[in-house]
C-alpha cells in the first residue's frame, strides 16, 4: 500500500491510537511505558488507561510524569495510573526500578520500551556510550529483570504478555559495517548524534528478535516485537539538525503524537497481533526493516555483548 493507504490491518499512516484500539477493554492488564512523561509514550499511557489498563509511567522526569498521570486521571477518573522513576543510562536506576517494581506485587501484561534520546556524545555513568546506554542497554537490562515477572502473569491469567521495542526507521541509517560497533562502541565520530541514534535503534529490533526467538524456544506466551512510530516532532530531536526541517519541510511526512502512539498501542492491544512475534511493524502492519536488523548471528553476538555489559 502507499503510504498514506489503507494498511491490511485496517488502518493508515494517520490512523491515532484511539482509533486503533477503539472498542478494545484492557481492563485487568497492566502495562509498563518508559519514557512516558511525554510525547508519544505519554499518548500511548493516556489510551492505555482509557481502554482500562493498568499503566506505569517509568520516566526520570518524576514531575512531569506527575504531570502526566494528573492530566488522564483528569480526564479519566477511573483511569488507574502510577509514575515512578527511572533513568535508563543507568544501570543503578534500572534495577532499583525493577526491585521496586516487584516488590509492589504488581502483575505485567505489557512492557513498551519507549524512551529513547538523540544527542552529542556523552558517556553514562557506566563509561558506556549514552544513546546506546539509554536507548538499547537500559531497555534490555530492564526487559531481563522484569521477565520473569511477566511470565509469571503470561502462566496465571493465561493471557498473552506483549513486550514492544519502539525503533526506528532510522536504523536504515546504520552506517557501520559490523552493524554494532562491538570493538569501538564509545568511539565518537563527526555525525555521531545521527549515527549513534542508528545504531541504537538498529539494536532495538535486534533485541525484539532475539528475545522472541528465545521465548518461543522457552514456549513461553510472551510475544516480542518493534516497531516504527512514524517520525514525529518530539523533544528527542530538540538536539539534532533535523529540528527545523521537521517542523517545516517535513510536515507532510511526520505524525502528531496521537498517531505516532498508535502502533505501539496497536501491538500492545489488539487482537490482530495475537501470536505475532520477532516482527517488525509500521504504521499498524508488519513492515520489512534492513537486512542487518534480521541477521541471526548479529542478534545473539548483541545478546551477548548486552549480557556482558549488564553484569552486576
Amino acid at each position: 500500500m502507499g503510504l498514506f493507504g489503507k494498511a491490511s490491518s485496517g488502518f493508515s499512516f494517520s490512523s491515532t491510537a484511539e482509533e486503533v484500539t477503539n472498542g478494545i477493554h484492557a481492563t485487568g492488564l497492566s502495562a509498563i511505558i518508559t519514557g512516558a512523561a511525554s510525547g508519544m509514550g505519554a499518548e500511548a499511557a493516556r489510551v492505555l488507561a482509557l481502554r482500562g489498563a493498568h499503566v506505569v509511567i517509568a520516566d526520570r522526569n518524576m514531575p512531569a510524569g506527575r504531570a502526566v498521570k494528573e492530566a488522564i486521571v483528569k480526564e479519566n477518573h477511573n483511569a488507574k495510573v502510577d509514575v515512578m522513576e527511572l533513568d535508563l543510562s543507568s544501570m543503578r536506576s534500572v534495577r532499583k526500578f525493577a526491585d521496586e517494581f516487584k516488590s509492589s506485587g504488581l502483575s505485567l501484561n505489557i512492557l513498551i520500551n519507549n524512551a529513547g534520546i538523540a544527542t552529542h556524545f556523552k558517556l553514562s555513568e557506566d563509561n558506556i556510550e549514552l544513546v546506546f546506554a539509554t536507548n538499547h542497554l537500559g531497555h534490555f537490562l530492564l526487559t531481563n529483570l522484569l521477565l520473569e515477572t511477566m511470565k509469571s502473569t503470561a502462566r496465571k491469567s493465561n493471557i498473552e504478555g506483549r513486550i514492544i521495542n519502539v525503533a526506528s526507521a532510522l536504523h536504515w541509517l546504520s552506517s557501520y559495517n559490523e552493524g554494532i560497533r562491538f570493538d569501538n562502541l564509545n568511539d565518537e565520530t563527526w555525525l555521531h548524534i545521527l549515527w549513534s541514534y542508528a545504531q541504537s535503534k538498529l539494536a532495538n529490533i535486534l533485541h525484539a528478535n532475539e528475545l522472541a526467538r528465545r521465548l518461543k524456544e522457552d514456549e513461553v506466551q510472551i510475544t516480542a516485537n518493534s516497531v516504527h512510530p512514524g517520525t514525529v516532532v518530539t523533544p528527542i530531536y530538540q538536539h539534532t539538525f533535523l529540528t527545523g526541517f521537521l517542523s517545516t519541510l517535513g510536515r507532510l511526512f511526520t505524525k502528531n503524537v496521537q498517531q505516532g502512539a498508535s502502533t505501539a498501542c496497536y501491538v500492545a492491544l489488539h487482537p490482530n497481533v495475537k501470536g505475532l512475534s520477532g516482527q517488525y511493524f509500521m504504521d499498524n502492519k508488519i513492515s520489512s526493516s534492513h537486512s542487518k536488523a534480521q541477521d541471526i548471528v548479529l542478534a545473539k553476538k548483541l545478546w551477548d555483548f548486552s549480557m556482558e555489559l549488564t553484569q552486576s
